[in-house]
């Protein structure tokens, strides 16, 4: 049998350029290159850096990485042809091109000519020299170029003619990639289909000799659609796509390559990257998002923390069984994992399911199991979710079988904050009095705030007898009024996240004092984390 090999479609990630221009999004040098070196990691065959001699970071990005090039991706300089009655070889701005030292360079035209004359304010047949003078001085440079048709489907569907005539132009300066551009976001995947399906037939047509300059795609999300009309643009023959990781982009965004990546190859068998790249796609999201300081999606396809969670009992029981009742690929494929919600909705399957990913093999005929159960459910009835505090469900299902461990006594803490003049000041004042083999301790520490002040007491009455607690970090805080209706009375759920530089857990407090709520969400959250330094200690 003949083993034929999967199509090979070219990715373009356009994080550096396209995605920071996302509202509140900003980076520096050093996360540019960071993200950088991670997409080439991932196997990315082009990465646009920006737009040298737009601005000087830009400049010094492509600078740093002539000293220092990527291993195996290709770094793309991007920018516009040159402006109107000048010529290519005197633009300054394209001299700052040529000095960014990359061999590809993607130039964007104008395809719509409202575009041209409007925006532009030239003639339809200047924007067609502006095209063919600014790809040709580049190609004579030594350059390969990629040319990204701006506002391509919109210019198609007002004058069709017109829009062939750019590309007709770009393909006979040399450009050896096409880019059709759906900027504005508006078009939807039917007619992304039947518009690359004719681009390319006219492109077969008038090319009558190697090489045929393949077609891209290039989508914005602002109708919902860009990896719909991503994937639809490669069944109708695109061998390039374009698009950003976690979908960052101006606007609505970009089309998302950590959801188009797996789909390409998983799903309609397209080669994008190794398959050992495949596995480190959640990871790139997750550094990706890190880097850029936004929160990372937790729904997002593929590599959403929720992606393949698992919550109601009747769904958790199956995939106990088979893991295709309810999961469309394996987790393990893209690096991601399953997960079972621990809630109000949760059966016996979902308790059981969870014991085991703590190492707790537990029977559904045990009483132990069916307390745990009842438990969970009547504290989530009073506002406790254990489904984002896990280490507190991990804490309760200990406790019901006689193995929780406890490693100190609060026997009360106090906490005082000061007004100076009417004015709040930042520091507070905790007294906490522990009990630790036998032994009572008396201590108290500032902060910056009530919180952070308790979570300093407990630690320095503590830590002579747990040093490993100088290891642990209060990572995360959040509060959330569960029933507004009565005032300041209202009940305050506290979810505290707490860590190690390589280990996160979470913990929760319910209680109408923020303080009381607090102070158990941070108790249990190092009663966790002791916990999880005496299991590594005892392997």
């Amino acid at each position: 049998m003949t083993i034929h090999p999967s199509p090979q479609l070219w990715l373009y990630d356009t994080t550096l350029r396209d995605g920071t221009q996302r509202e509140g999004l900003s980076v520096s040098i050093e996360d540019k290159l960071r993200i950088a070196r991670r997409l080439d990691q991932l196997g990315v065959p082009f990465i646009e850096g920006g737009w040298p001699g737009a601005n000087p970071k830009d400049v010094e990005f492509f600078w740093q990485l002539q000293e220092h090039p990527l291993k195996q991706a290709e770094i793309v300089a991007f920018c516009s042809t040159r402006r109107p009655h000048t010529t290519a070889a005197t633009e300054a701005m394209l001299q700052a091109i040529l000095n960014a030292g990359t061999r590809w360079v993607t130039v964007f035209g104008k395809s719509w000519d409202l575009h041209v004359t409007a925006g532009l304010k030239t003639t339809l047949a200047e924007n067609l020299a502006m095209i063919r003078d600014t790809i040709e001085y580049l190609v004579s440079q030594g350059r390969r170029v990629i040319y990204d048709a701006e506002h391509w489907f919109d210019g198609y569907k007002h004058n069709r003619d017109y829009a062939l005539q750019t590309l007709e132009v770009a393909i006979a300066a040399g450009a050896e990639w096409l880019v059709l551009c759906d900027t504005n976001g508006g078009t939807l995947p039917q007619e992304i289909s039947q518009i690359v399906e004719s681009v390319i037939n006219h492109i077969s047509l008038i090319v009558t000799s190697e090489p045929i300059p393949q077609i891209g795609i290039h989508t914005h999300n602002d109708s919902g659609t860009a990896v719909a009309n991503a994937l639809a643009a490669v069944i109708a023959g695109a061998k390039m796509v374009q698009g950003t990781i976690n979908g960052y982009g101006e606007r609505c965004g970009n089309a998302n390559l950590c959801t188009l990546i797996p789909n390409l190859q998983v799903k309609l068998g397209y080669s994008c990257i190794a398959e050992h790249q495949l596995n480190q796609l959640t990871e790139a999201s997750l550094f990706v998002s890190e880097v850029v300081n936004l929160a990372p999606d937790e729904h997002a396809p593929f590599v959403g923390r929720s992606a393949f969670a698992h919550k109601g009992g009747i769904h958790v029981s199956a995939v106990e069984r088979n893991p295709l009742t309810y999961e469309h690929i394996q987790p393990e494929q893209v690096g991601n994992h399953r997960r079972i919600i621990i809630s109000e909705q949760s059966g016996l399957s979902n308790v059981l399911a969870k014991a085991r990913t703590f190492g707790i093999e537990l029977d559904k005929d045990q009483p132990a199991a069916r307390q745990i159960l009842e438990r969970l459910k009547e504290l989530e009835s009073e506002g406790y979710q254990f489904e984002a505090a896990e280490a507190s469900f991990a804490l309760l299902m200990y406790e019901a079988l006689g193995k929780r461990q406890q490693f100190f006594e609060v026997k009360g803490f106090q906490v005082h904050c000061d007004l100076v003049e009417g004015k709040e000041i930042n520091n507070a004042l905790a007294t906490v009095k522990i009990g630790v083999n036998g032994k009572d301790i008396l201590e108290a520490a500032e902060g910056n705030g009530p919180v952070a002040a308790l979570d300093a007491a407990l630690r320095k009455a503590l830590v002579n007898f747990y040093p490993q607690l100088a290891t642990f970090e209060l990572t995360d805080y959040k509060v959330r009024i569960l029933n507004g209706h009565t005032g300041t009375a209202a009940k305050t759920r506290v979810l505290v996240e707490s860590g190690t530089g390589y280990q996160r857990w979470t913990t929760v407090g319910v209680s109408p004092n923020i303080l009381a709520a607090s102070y158990q969400a941070v108790v249990e959250g190092l009663e966790y984390g002791l916990f999880l330094h005496s299991q590594l200690g005892s392997r």
